[in-house]
C-alpha cells in the first residue's frame, strides 16, 4: 500500500490534469461543454439502473458478496452517476462531497470481498455509458455541442475517471490493510453474538473484548437505525462519523438493521448523538449498556425503539433515555392503546375535530405547567377559552390536572397520540 503522502500526490496531479482540460477553452465553451452534461441529469437514475444491470450481466461476481449487494450496488450507482453528472455540468456540490463517496465505496467494496477490478470495471463501464449517451444526444441534435467540443467533454469524462480511480484504489487498499489487521468476519461474528445476548456468558464477553480491544472498565453504547427501503443504511460512513466522539467503534448491518458497538468518550451518548444527527439520513437511536457487554442485547433493543419514536420533523439521532415516555408507550401496541383509553375516557369518542382541540389544549396546559394564561399564548386563544376546554377535558377523561397520577397518565397517553411533541416544539419556539 502506497503511503498516505503519495497518495493525495497522486489525486492531487489528476485533479489538476481533469481540471487542465477546461483551463484551456473560452468560458462560454465551458459553459456549452457543462450544459451538455447537464441535458443527461434528468435521465440519471434511469442511467445508473442500465448500467447496474449490466454490471451484473457481465460479472456474475458481484452477487457472490451477499444478497444485499443488488440493492446496495443500485443505490451507489444511483449516487455515482448523479453526484458525476452534477459535477460535469458545473454546479455546486463540494469537491469533498464526490471524493468522499469515492472514498466509502472503496472501503465498502473492500469489505463485501467484491475484487478490486471488477470495481474499476464498473466504473469504466458507467464512465463509457456517460459517454455514449452524450454523444447520441449530440447525434440527435448537433445544435447541443460541435464535434470539438464534444471531444474535449470525453477528455475531460475520462480525466475524472482517472481521479476516481486513484482514490478509490487508495481506500479500498487502505480498508483491505484494516482488515486484515482486524479480522473483519470475527469481529462480525462477535456484534451478532452480542446482539443475541451471548454477552451474558463470561467466557464469550471475555472473548468479545480480546477481539473488538475493550477494557473490562470501558463504557459502550449501541447506536441502531434501520436500513431504507433502497437498501441504504442510516450512516453511510459510521466509523468516521463518530471517530471523534468515540474510543472505538465497531459496525455490522444484519436483518435489515445497521448497528455499531461504541466506546464511549468523555462526552458519553449525547456527544455521539451529536456527531451522528448531521450525517443521519434516516432515525438512529443511541443506547448505554449499562452492564458492559452483558447488557449489550438490552441496549440494542432500547436504541432500536428509540429510533422507532423518531417523528418527521425530528432530530434524526436521539439518545434513548431522553425518549422514555415515548419508548414505554410505543414499546407494546396493546399497552398503548390500554394507555391512551384509560386516560382519556369519553373524549376518546368524541368527533374527531372536537377530541383534536381538546387534547392539543391539555397538552399545551400540562407543557405550561397548569398555566391556562401561558397555554393561551402557545395556543393564540383567550384565557377563558382554555378554561373552558379544561372542564370539558376534566369532565370527559374524569381525571385532574391537579392529581400527580392523572399527570402523568395523561402525560404519556399524549406522547402516544402526539399532542405532547407538538406542545413542547410550540413552547420551545417561543422560548
Amino acid at each position: 500500500m502506497g503511503s498516505p503522502t503519495h497518495g493525495r500526490g497522486d489525486v492531487g496531479r489528476a485533479r489538476a490534469r481533469a481540471t487542465g482540460v477546461l483551463a484551456r477553452l473560452s468560458p462560454d465553451e465551458r459553459d456549452a461543454v457543462r450544459r451538455a452534461w447537464a441535458t443527461l441529469l434528468p435521465e440519471s437514475d434511469a442511467l445508473a439502473d442500465s448500467i447496474t444491470l449490466a454490471l451484473f450481466e457481465q460479472d456474475p461476481e458481484y452477487m457472490a458478496a451477499g444478497s444485499d449487494i443488488p440493492s446496495i450496488v443500485r443505490s451507489s450507482t444511483r449516487e455515482h452517476i448523479r453526484l458525476g453528472l452534477r459535477r460535469l455540468s458545473g454546479m455546486p456540490d463540494s469537491p469533498e462531497a464526490t471524493t468522499d463517496v469515492w472514498r466509502r465505496t472503496g472501503r465498502e467494496r473492500a469489505r463485501q470481498g467484491i475484487p478490486m477490478e471488477l470495481v474499476l470495471k464498473a466504473y469504466t463501464l458507467g464512465s463509457r455509458t456517460l459517454w455514449e449517451e452524450l454523444a447520441a444526444a449530440v447525434a440527435e441534435k448537433p445544435s447541443l455541442l460541435e464535434a470539438r467540443l464534444l471531444l474535449v467533454a470525453g477528455q475531460r469524462l475520462w480525466q475524472a475517471l482517472d481521479t476516481q480511480n486513484t482514490i478509490l484504489v487508495d481506500a479500498y487498499r487502505r480498508e483491505t490493510a484494516r482488515m486484515q489487521q482486524r479480522d473483519l468476519s470475527k469481529i462480525l461474528s462477535v456484534l451478532d453474538g452480542l446482539r443475541d445476548g451471548r454477552g451474558a456468558d463470561p467466557q464469550f464477553a471475555a472473548d468479545a473484548r480480546a477481539t473488538l480491544g475493550l477494557a473490562t472498565s470501558q463504557a459502550i453504547a449501541c447506536a441502531v437505525g434501520a436500513v431504507s427501503d433502497l437498501g441504504e443504511p442510516p450512516l453511510a460512513a459510521p466509523e468516521d462519523t463518530v471517530d471523534h466522539v468515540t474510543t472505538s467503534s465497531y459496525w455490522h448491518v444484519r436483518d435489515g438493521v445497521q448497528f455499531g458497538l461504541l466506546g464511549l468518550g468523555p462526552g458519553g451518548t449525547s456527544a455521539v448523538a451529536d456527531a451522528v444527527a448531521p450525517r443521519a439520513t434516516g432515525p438512529v437511536g443511541i443506547a448505554s449498556s449499562a452492564d458492559g457487554l452483558a447488557s449489550f442485547a438490552s441496549a440494542y433493543r432500547t436504541a432500536a425503539r428509540a429510533a422507532a419514536t423518531v417523528a418527521t420533523g425530528d432530530r434524526l439521532a436521539v439518545v434513548a433515555t431522553d425518549r422514555l415516555p415515548a419508548i414505554v408507550v410505543s414499546a407494546d401496541d396493546e399497552i398503548g392503546d390500554l394507555i391512551e383509553g384509560h386516560a382519556f375516557g369519553d373524549l376518546v369518542h368524541q368527533p374527531a375535530a372536537t377530541r383534536d382541540t381538546l387534547l392539543r389544549t391539555l397538552a399545551h396546559v400540562l407543557v405550561a405547567d397548569g398555566s391556562p394564561t401561558n397555554a393561551a399564548k402557545l395556543l393564540y386563544c383567550h384565557r377563558n377559552t382554555v378554561i373552558y376546554r379544561m372542564r370539558q377535558v376534566e369532565d370527559l377523561t374524569g381525571r385532574s390536572t391537579a392529581d400527580p397520577d392523572d399527570r402523568l397518565i395523561l402525560t404519556l397517553a399524549l406522547v402516544r397520540s402526539g399532542h405532547w411533541s407538538d406542545a413542547v416544539g410550540a413552547a420551545d419556539s417561543r422560548a
